[in-house]
């Protein structure tokens, strides 16, 4: 947090340029960084990239079987209404979480990294993850959507008193 590029809107990505070696390396260090980070999500911008850009597990229980979504150049659409509060961090903002309010049903249209239009419906936790990362190619970052920073917590104390309300 701090680097100016978090708060800049990234440029999206022409197809001709997502199969250079430049992009596809980018993309294959982004994945390694997210999982060497313990993360479900990075966006360029997270490692000084102005790219429309973000890596993500959208599994509903990601783990270490889950593959890497690449999403290049998100739109997102709610499906509905329907706004949930849930728990968020991010690999930018080390060690902090907070109540965040997004979207719970979306439909998150982009291209993959072979430049081919995807589109994915998406609900829950990999809702909030494709919302999480778009906002950071958007320079928001976590804490600009929360209601109220009551909740906005160290990690530590997070587990400590916070987390045994989801078990």
């Amino acid at each position: 947090m701090g680097h100016p590029v978090l708060r800049e809107r990234a440029r999206p990505l022409d197809k001709s340029d997502i199969k250079s070696a430049a992009i596809q390396k980018l993309i294959d260090d982004m994945i390694d960084t997210m999982h060497e980070y313990h993360g479900v999500g990075l966006a360029a911008p997270q490692v000084h990239e102005g790219l429309r850009v973000f890596v993500a597990l959208l599994d509903e229980d990601p783990d270490a079987k889950s593959e890497a979504a690449v999403i290049i150049n998100p739109e997102i659409a709610p499906n509905g209404s329907a706004v949930e509060e849930g728990w968020e961090g991010c690999l930018s903002i080390p060690d902090i979480r907070g109540m965040v309010p997004r979207y719970t049903d979306i439909r998150l249209k982009a291209l993959d990294r072979a430049g081919r239009t995807i589109e994915l419906p998406l609900k829950n936790f990999p809702a909030r993850v494709a919302q999480h990362e778009t906002d950071h190619l958007d320079g928001v970052l976590f804490f600009d959507r929360m209601k109220s920073f009551n909740t906005l917590t160290f990690l530590d104390e997070y587990s400590r008193f916070w987390a045994k309300d989801e078990d």
